[in-house]
């Protein structure tokens, strides 16, 4: 007989403190991190390679710490995707949602502060770990290319997520997997969009940014929830056997 789901206050508690992290960690280290110079201009900064790994280590921890509560999702885009799956109830995504983007301001908001003290920062100039299109993409990028690399990297990262967690799945193993695959895509689209997959993540550091980092925000709510919409939607049809996958929660558990 399966284990109820812990009440729904619980869930979000566990939802705001993965959430928190990821964007506190991952932006984090793309802020404080990534470029850092010694006092002699030597570079001891951990570049795109550390800020990628800081990403998929802040999702595999909490994963382990909370997802046996919450499910883990820390994310807008795989909060959709899972209902639209059939793996999470379409009843709970507004209050999943609205505690994700909350956990994300308060993150980024304590990463401001943090950043703030160092003389001569300033957010908007430093871009505040913000997502981007043409000017603003890392590499210049333009619209079509980022619209392109959000929708299809949120979708890939549903598919780890819903094959990771399915039944037939090795048990145990899905956090890592799930941390390593949003490694990767980190690892590929940070010089296009400085790498969203994630609308609760972007609107963070937006909202501090101001100005241009605002103006393209939609871009960045609206693509990783497409992808995560049409992963949800076509995992079952590609790749189940008419299994439903497992929740995050129990395929943490050996």
């Amino acid at each position: 007989m399966s284990t109820p789901a812990p009440a729904l206050r619980k869930r979000i508690a566990a939802e705001f403190l993965g959430t928190f992290w990821l964007v506190f960690a991952g932006c984090g280290s793309a802020v404080l991190a990534a470029a850092f110079l010694s006092p002699a201009d030597v570079q001891l900064g951990i570049g795109f390679l550390g800020v990628a790994l800081a990403f998929g280590l802040s999702v595999m921890t909490m994963a382990y710490a909370v997802g046996h509560i919450s499910g883990g999702h820390f994310n807008p885009a795989v909060t959709v995707g899972l209902a639209a799956a059939g793996q999470f109830r379409w009843r709970d995504t507004p209050a999943y949602i609205v505690t994700q983007v909350v956990a994300a301001i308060a993150g980024a908001g304590v990463l401001y502060v943090i950043a703030s003290g160092r003389p001569g920062f300033d957010a908007v100039e430093s871009g505040f770990a913000t997502n981007g299109y043409g000017d603003r993409s890392p590499g210049g990028y333009s619209l079509l290319a980022a619209l392109v690399t959000e929708v299809l990297l949120t979708a890939v990262f549903l598919f780890v997520i819903l094959g990771a967690t399915d039944t037939r799945a090795p048990r145990g193993f899905a956090p890592i997997a799930i941390g390593l695959g949003l490694t990767l895509i980190h690892l590929v689209s940070i010089p296009v969009t400085n790498t969203s997959v994630n609308p609760a993540r972007s609107i963070g550091p937006a909202l501090f940014a101001g100005g241009d980092a605002l103006g393209q925000l939609w871009l960045f709510i609206v693509a990783p929830l497409a992808g995560g919409l049409i992963s949800g939607a076509v995992y079952g049809l590609l790749l189940g056997q008419n299994e439903p996958s497992a929740s995050l929660e129990s395929a943490t558990l050996a």
